[in-house]
């Protein structure tokens, strides 16, 4: 019986093709489900800040520049316009409550003076003459009074003769009749006299009283104006050092100007702009240390300014306790504020990493040492030292965190 004898070359063909399809689809299959697809950056080590994850107390505080100030300063303001004559003691020397710093001169004030003294004298003038018109009224209506009342003596004395005459029908009716209204007009003028003399003096009292009042108001005004004129002798209000002066000879000063301030030197404050950042954990009664010579002096903070300028905002801190020894004006000192208790908490040394993350992602070093890896992450409280790390890593890790400008967005690195 005849047999069919097969070809060997093409069956080894068909075996190769089998075999080519089968590691290409392997290939395939590997490169679609098991192959790292992610995108890879390679970098040398030694251009790499890579630490540690920690777990440890987690120091709640935050540190800042602060200069120190006086606690109490008090400015040095112009009352009265005038042109700077004489300065008599420049800007950081020490003053007594008292001293005159400079003098001013100011011609209007000097006219004004003389003004309203020839418009004083000239009132004086007035209620003087107004008194001496008054005394010779009253003086006349008295004498009239008077010479009425001797006149009414006379009359009464008529009156009562004609009476008698008049019942002993030795004078007629109408002659005893004329005497008895003789009499009666003049009791009632009498009478008239003496009301108007009452009326006269309470009118005279208040008519003094009112050019008195008017004069006294002319006195005080030129009290008034005789101060500021003394007000242009600038004087210290309280004893200290005196600060800045904006003063020079020659120079024309508005009222309300300010010449300068006055340092009181027996306490100290420290002044410190802090980040907007902190804007929310700052507030008053913090407390905060300074340190100088290595010993630390302990601050609170009593005053937090509401606004916000240039992306900071400024504090005041008063020293509690001893303060540090010959301390001055203007010295510049690094503070520690503290926000909170310490806690124990999973960290992270600070880096530039977060300038380009937010904390929201950081590379995580493989067991390996050879690559890092992307690894999402949540960020906590932060310190000059270190982040707080709520979510994404553990004690022992490792992560670069240096600076991740020149990364681009490669989810791993490969160190060399």
């Amino acid at each position: 019986m005849d047999r069919i004898i097969e070809n060997k070359s093409k069956k080894r063909r068909r075996i190769i093709w089998i075999s080519v399809s089968t590691v290409i689809v392997g290939v395939v299959l590997y490169m679609l489900f098991l192959a790292d697809h992610s995108s890879k950056l390679n970098v040398e080590r030694d251009k790499l800040t890579i630490s540690e994850v920690i777990e440890n107390e987690f120091l709640d505080y935050m540190t800042a520049t602060g200069n120190v100030e006086p606690l109490t300063t008090v400015y040095l303001d112009a009352i009265e316009g005038g042109r700077v004559e004489q300065i008599l003691i420049e800007e950081g020397s020490m003053v007594t409550k008292g001293d005159i710093i400079l003098r001013l001169t100011n011609p209007d004030l000097n006219l004004r003076i003389l003004t309203s003294q020839a418009d004083l004298a000239e009132q004086e003038n007035r209620l003087r003459d107004t008194k001496i018109m008054m005394e010779q009224q009253r003086i006349e209506l008295r004498r009239q009074i008077i010479q009425y009342e001797f006149d009414l003596i006379k009359l009464n004395r008529t009156y009562q003769s004609n009476k008698t005459l008049f019942n002993q029908g030795l004078i007629s009716e109408q002659e005893y009749l004329l005497s008895k209204e003789n009499y009666e007009l003049t009791q009632q003028t009498i009478q008239l006299f003496r009301e108007k003399s009452m009326q006269d003096s309470l009118f005279r009292a208040t008519q003094v009283k009112s050019l008195e009042g008017a004069l006294d108001r002319m006195q005080d005004n030129i009290e008034l104006v005789k101060d500021k004129l003394e007000s242009l002798n600038v004087k210290a209000p309280v004893s200290g050092q005196l600060g800045s002066l904006e003063a020079e000879i020659g120079q024309n000063i508005i009222s309300g100007y300010r010449l300068g301030q006055i340092h009181i030197l027996d306490n100290f404050k420290v002044t410190a702009e802090i980040d907007e950042h902190w804007i929310d954990r700052i507030k008053t009664g913090l407390p905060a240390t300074l340190e100088r010579n290595d010993q630390n002096f302990n601050l609170n903070i009593i005053k937090v300014y509401p606004e916000v300028r240039n992306g900071r905002f400024q504090v005041d801190l008063e020293f509690s306790g001893i303060k540090p020894d010959n301390i001055r004006t203007g010295q510049t000192y690094r503070i520690n504020v503290e926000l909170g208790q310490p806690i124990k908490a999973i960290q992270v040394l600070k880096g530039g990493f977060f300038e380009s993350t937010g904390g929201q992602w950081i590379y995580v070093v493989d067991p390996s040492g050879r690559f890092a890896s992307k690894r999402t992450i949540k960020t906590g409280r932060m310190n000059p030292r270190y982040y707080e790390i709520l979510e994404g890593l553990q004690p022992g890790e490792k992560v670069v965190v240096s600076s991740y400008t020149s990364f681009g967005n490669n989810d791993k690195l490969i160190i060399n």
